[in-house]
Order: C-alpha cells, then structure tokens, then sequence
C-alpha cells in the first residue's frame, strides 16, 4: 500500500477534478504593491481595463482594488497609496475549490472576483478567478440553467440616467446604488449603456468625485450605443454567451427594439422594461 502525503493528494485531485478553480483561473495576475501610489494604480485601471488589482507584499495577498476604489479616488486623496485605497476580498479561493463552491460563495458575498492563494494556510498570491471564468465554463461544457428564458429572472425595478446627465450625477448613482453599469435613456428610450470602466477611461473620476460641476461632462459624451440587449424570450444560454463574448455585467431587457441590421443584437432604441446581471445568469446555472 503506497502512503500518500497530503500535498500529493491535493495534486492528484487538481488533475483528476476538472472543476476545480486551479482549471480556469488566471495564473499570475497583474499585481501591485501596498506602497504604489494610489494614481499610478488608477492609471493601470484607464490603461489596462482591469476590473480589479490584487495588492501584494512580495508574493503575500494584502487586498485588492476594484473600479469602485478607484472611483473613490478624488483631489483630496491623491497622496495615497494603494493600502490606503483596497479592501480585503471578501472571498478567497484555492486551486483546488470546486467551481460551483466558489460561485455560491461569489454570489452570496455579493462580489465578481476572488484572489487565488496557494492554500488555507499559505497567501502566497498564485491566480484570480471571475464569475465570467465560471461562467464559461459552466456555459461552454453544456450545463442547463434552471430557467429558460430571460423574462423569468429579468428585474423590473432598473436604475436609469439620461444621455444629457452630467458624470457626476451618474458617479453618484452607481456609488450609492452599487450598480457597475446604468442604461441610458433619451426620451424614456434606451440608446446606451454608461459603466464605470467608461468613466475611468475617460478621465472624470476626480471631476465627479470633487462636483466640479462646470468641468463635468455630459453622458453622451462617453456612454456605449448601440447597446447589447435581450428581450423577455431570449434564451439564458444564448444572454450568458452574449456577456461571456461581450464582457458584459449587466444587460438591459427590452420590449419594441429597432435593431442595427449588421449587429442584430444591438439596437438604435427599444423600450426598456428590466435588467438581467451577470449574476443573475450563474444563479439559473446553479440551482
């Protein structure tokens, strides 16, 4: 009888559990340092689209810094650093959890990305899994969600701006609602979408923090049209592939959509009647 040590069990699981996270996760993310000036990391944000930063000391996870911390970066707290800025994840996986664990987990922290660690007992930063990393794996190995059509997770109670809002009315909104992303609307229209990846990328972030308003801009200037959207009878399937390919969190749901006739799944304007999250998705997988 061969006696096995703990650590080479752990390894013989990783190969023969497909579903671990070890499978799917992003093996040594981008990082920075407790120390690094908390502009430099919004810099790093505007130019590399990340929809968060693990922090680091050597190799030891500290935290981590999402778009929200880095929209919470204004005139008045520039001298920081990124210790100053992140906060601890509120979930921490391994490479050998299983997926469907650590989306539950994801779900019911309420947040899109857990740092990976070497192990419960070592923080040495190894990974960074997504709810989009599960997602598609959930979508791509041909698991049936729950449900079948949109309409029957879609929420009906959606937050909105309006194409001539300025950005630091829709900074306000998304920093009290939580919401990573409004539709945007022009005559109770649908004609966009306005996230807070477009308004780091746009350079705003202080301006709307400070209330600057005299140099605030205006929504359209930096919103995203033609949308992707979904209606009540689009099958989930078919919605999870759309924000898997697209990189979209949150998906409008319409009713009387004119649709672009080279993008049929992008539209001119459309009625919005609901909301569809990227979470929302994984729950239908899930149940």
């Amino acid at each position: 009888m061969v006696n096995l040590s703990v650590k080479s069990v752990k390894k013989i699981w990783k190969v023969i559990n497909l579903n671990n996270v070890g499978e799917i996760m992003t093996a040594e993310p981008f990082t920075v340092s407790a120390d690094t000036h908390a502009t430099k990391v919004r810099s790093i944000f505007r130019e590399e689209g990340y929809r968060s930063i693990p922090v680091v000391s050597g190799n030891r996870m500290e935290g981590i810094v999402t778009r929200g911390d880095i929209m919470n970066i204004s005139s008045n707290k520039s001298n920081i650093d990124a210790r100053g800025i992140m906060e601890h994840s509120r979930v921490i996986a391994t490479p050998e959890m299983d997926i469907n664990d650590l989306a539950l987990k994801l779900l019911k922290a309420d947040t899109v990305q857990a740092p990976v660690v070497e192990s419960d007992d070592n923080m040495h930063l190894v990974g960074i899994i997504s709810v989009v990393d599960i997602l598609r794996k959930l979508l791509y190995n041909g698991k049936k969600p729950k449900n079948e059509n949109i309409g029957e997770i879609t929420s009906k109670n959606v937050v909105t701006c309006n194409y001539d809002d300025l950005i630091s009315k829709v900074w306000d909104m998304m920093d009290e609602t939580g919401f990573s992303g409004l539709p945007v609307l022009k005559k109770k229209k649908l004609i966009g979408i306005i996230t807070r990846k477009d308004i780091i990328n746009s350079g705003h972030i202080r301006i709307a923090k400070s209330g600057d308003l005299k140099r605030s801009i205006k929504v359209e200037k930096i919103m995203k049209t033609p949308p992707v959207v979904a209606t009540h009878q689009s099958k989930i399937p078919y919605v999870a592939q759309l924000m898997v390919e697209h990189d979209i969190g949150r998906l409008p749901v319409v009713e009387n959509p004119l649709y672009i006739k080279k993008e049929p799944d992008r539209v001119m304007k459309a009625d919005l009647v609901g909301i569809v999250a990227r979470e929302d998705i994984l729950w239908s997988y899930l149940s």
